[in-house]
């Protein structure tokens, strides 16, 4: 398995932390949104000074995908089950699988479909019994953010021989800009600090510049698919803090998810060595 398949499958991981932090933050979603967006906006700033002067008119576009994928998803968590939020994001694939043949020039084969249905069968297994209507603001929020994800993912794609990482900070100015009126009192930000600081540093920042370096290699609908694992990780962590039991069902549909990104992550690994 190459590194930049390894680099996606790490990102997934800490992705997946999002969940149970989030719920564990005494804030409005909006503020734990520009929270961690300022926070990641200071770190790729000092870490990639000059990033900014890479930008392209194409990095616009792209990092209001970034913001959008971000604020919503925060926002879905804390207004509807976390079992929502995730699984409806993860419809992303879909649409990269539409999007890639005209806008990237990525072609989707057949398998690719069946691939792409085996995950998300796999995530619906996985979440069967939580699955709700609850929060229908936070489902139409969820659902945003996996359609604005699908076009980070590719507009990051389309940006590889120049900046992905310009996006990524671009994106977190605009989250944090728009998030700032509800970040006040500052008492409640400086409360709720050293969670803030792990969900802005390992679940956002980290992960998103790997994502960035590992789209530049991997295929746009190749990426989507293989950080699905992200989903069945996510609620993971949270049985592991509270000691809940894992159903029948969300180990079968675990198992197809894990089993899913593998497979793609093998003939992702194997599409790049035939290239080099």
């Amino acid at each position: 398995m190459n590194r930049h398949v390894l680099l996606l499958l790490a990102t997934a991981i800490l992705w997946s932390l999002g969940g149970v932090l989030i719920k564990s933050i005494d804030l409005a979603p909006v503020a734990i949104a520009g929270a961690r967006s300022l926070i990641a906006m200071l770190i790729i700033s000092l870490a990639m000074p000059g990033v900014l002067r890479r930008m392209t008119p194409q990095t616009i576009p792209g990092a209001i995908a970034y913001a959008a994928t971000v604020f919503l998803f925060v926002v879905a968590t804390k207004l509807t089950t976390a079992a929502n939020a995730i699984f409806l994001q993860y419809t992303a694939p879909i649409y990269v699988a539409i999007i890639s043949p005209w806008f990237l020039g990525e072609r989707t084969k057949l398998y690719d479909w069946l691939l792409v249905l085996l995950a998300l069968s796999g995530v619906a297994l996985f979440f069967l019994d939580q699955l709700s209507l609850q929060g229908l603001s936070g489902v139409i929020a969820a659902l945003g953010s996996g359609f604005a994800f699908a076009w980070m993912t590719v507009l990051l794609r389309r940006q590889r021989q120049e900046s992905p990482e310009a996006v990524v900070l671009l994106g977190n100015l605009a989250t944090f800009l728009v998030a700032l009126p509800w970040m006040f009192p500052i008492a409640r930000i400086e409360h709720n600090g050293p969670r803030l600081l792990l969900l802005g540093t390992v679940q956002l920042t980290i992960p998103y510049l790997l994502y960035s370096l590992a789209i530049r290699h991997v295929r746009a609908l190749d990426a989507s698919i293989i950080s699905i694992i992200e989903p069945v990780l996510n609620p993971i962590w949270v049985m592991l803090a509270t000691s809940e039991r894992p159903t029948f069902w969300s180990i079968v549909g675990g198992s197809i998810v894990l089993a899913t990104s593998l497979t793609r992550s093998l003939l992702a690994s194997r599409r790049s060595c035939q290239r080099q």
